[in-house]
């Protein structure tokens, strides 16, 4: 256990190194690692929203079948050994801090011969290659941590698919201040003569992938959306018709909430079934109804108790409080909504409250436990240009607390705003209830 703390102390710490969008301190970390990525195969999954449900959909219908597939994903909710998996395994600590120091020792030879320190994410990366191949996995979901083109997984030489996800604006200091900008940042991960599968963009952004796709003459599909045909849609999930081409799936179910994901279905069901038509996976419909249904994905959208009624929803731009305020018109029924919220301070704050503060009957202002969170009390004078009815809690514990006593019957606790805030409302909240 003490070996364990020690590396994720030695993970944490290199957070000062900061984010930095390249490939050169990656390549010669894992060049010195003996290039583990060369030996693996890969679904590259860049987006800004849908990234998470999407690949548990493709790890679910894969390991249906009975493949054995890895997952690097971030953030982590609760614990970080969930940041990289094996088909809904978390790494076991014994390996995590075993491959941690074998990745300390190779920075350290970096450092000494006058290369930059990597950061976090780098680190982290190289340690779940380095898994992986070790566990002798059939394919690794490779989610991209920021943007698509520089984000240090975009390493890999190849992939069997490039999976994009919707693209929105978000991270515009880093990835662009445009929605072209940013879907040409997140096309970065379409390899020459590969093969990409697209969420059907905004008009501006699915241009700029289709010219990204054209220029390395990749094989581009997109998602045939239109031929979702929803049947039933409430709080518990969906059931839903898809058509792919001569594929039609009938009486598919999901378990994840909202129409988004839905679409977010039909994107990996579509990925899926691309791979198959390549005769890179064998797959039946047996296996994608039963990975569908068996798809859980923490933190989005997730009820973690009937009564009181609490549910939990990272959404952190614009874009996911869309998706957020439409299942809660569509799919719930309540007398009052109790509304916590905790922003990240780089966040677009102003806009995302302007969406959110008019839901809330009551919204409690509190604080994820980061360096980056915006002040409890900065965000409760912000709310209440919108909506009167702000209480400022920092406190987590307390801030449930108060939504608790607040709630009555048929009411809704709703705690959104951040990732970073979910994880701990998720740890706090289930041990309360």
């Amino acid at each position: 256990m003490k070996k364990l703390q020690e590396a994720i102390d030695y993970i944490h710490s290199t957070n000062k190194f900061g984010s930095v969008l390249g490939l050169e301190n990656i390549r010669i970390l894992l060049e010195k690692m003996g290039n583990p990525q060369e030996k693996l195969k890969f679904i590259h999954i860049a987006g800004t929203n849908g990234k998470g449900s999407t690949s548990s959909y493709i790890i679910n219908m894969l390991k249906a079948k009975g493949y054995e597939v890895g997952l690097f994903s971030s953030p982590y909710l609760e614990v970080f050994n969930e940041r990289i998996r094996i088909n809904d395994d978390n790494i076991d600590d014994n390996s995590l801090a075993e491959i941690t120091f074998i990745v300390k020792e190779k920075v350290d030879e970096m450092l000494e011969e006058g290369c930059n320190h990597p950061t976090e994410f780098e680190i982290v990366t190289a340690i779940g290659m380095e898994y992986f191949l070790r566990q002798g996995v059939d394919f690794v979901v490779l989610e991209v941590g920021l943007g698509g083109r520089y984000d240090s997984t975009n390493i890999i030489s190849k992939s069997a698919v490039s999976i994009i996800t919707p693209i929105a604006m978000d991270h515009i200091d880093v990835l662009g201040d445009t929605l072209e900008k940013i879907a040409y940042e997140k096309a970065g991960i379409i390899k020459k003569n590969g093969l990409v599968v697209s969420y059907p963009q905004q008009d501006s952004a699915m241009k700029v992938v289709e010219e990204v796709a054209d220029e390395l003459d990749a094989d581009l599909i997109i998602s045939p959306n239109q031929n979702i045909n929803i049947k039933e849609i409430d709080e518990k999930g969906s059931k839903f018709d898809f058509k792919y081409g001569e594929n039609i799936l009938n009486d598919l179910e999901i378990k994840l909430i909202g129409r988004h994901q839905v679409e977010n279905a039909a994107l990996a069901i579509t990925s899926i079934l691309r791979l198959k038509e390549k005769g890179i996976i064998d797959i039946d419909e047996k296996s994608i109804k039963e990975g569908l249904i068996k798809t859980r994905w923490i933190g989005r959208l997730e009820l973690i108790s009937e009564e009181p009624r609490f549910i939990i929803d990272g959404a952190h731009n614009l874009q996911g409080i869309e998706a957020l305020k439409n299942a809660l018109s569509e799919l719930f029924n309540y007398n009052k909504l109790i509304l916590g919220l905790g922003i990240l301070a780089d966040k677009d704050v102003d806009s995302m409250i302007a969406e959110m503060a008019p839901l809330g009957d009551i919204i409690i202002a509190t604080e994820p436990n980061i360096f980056r969170a915006m002040k409890a009390d900065e965000l409760g004078e912000k709310l209440k240009k919108y909506n009167e009815n702000v209480v400022v809690e920092k406190d987590i514990d307390k801030a449930i607390e108060k939504a608790l006593s607040l709630y009555e019957e048929n009411d809704l606790i709703l705690f959104s705003g951040s990732l970073y805030l979910i994880g701990d409302i998720r740890s706090k909240a289930k041990r309360i209830l």
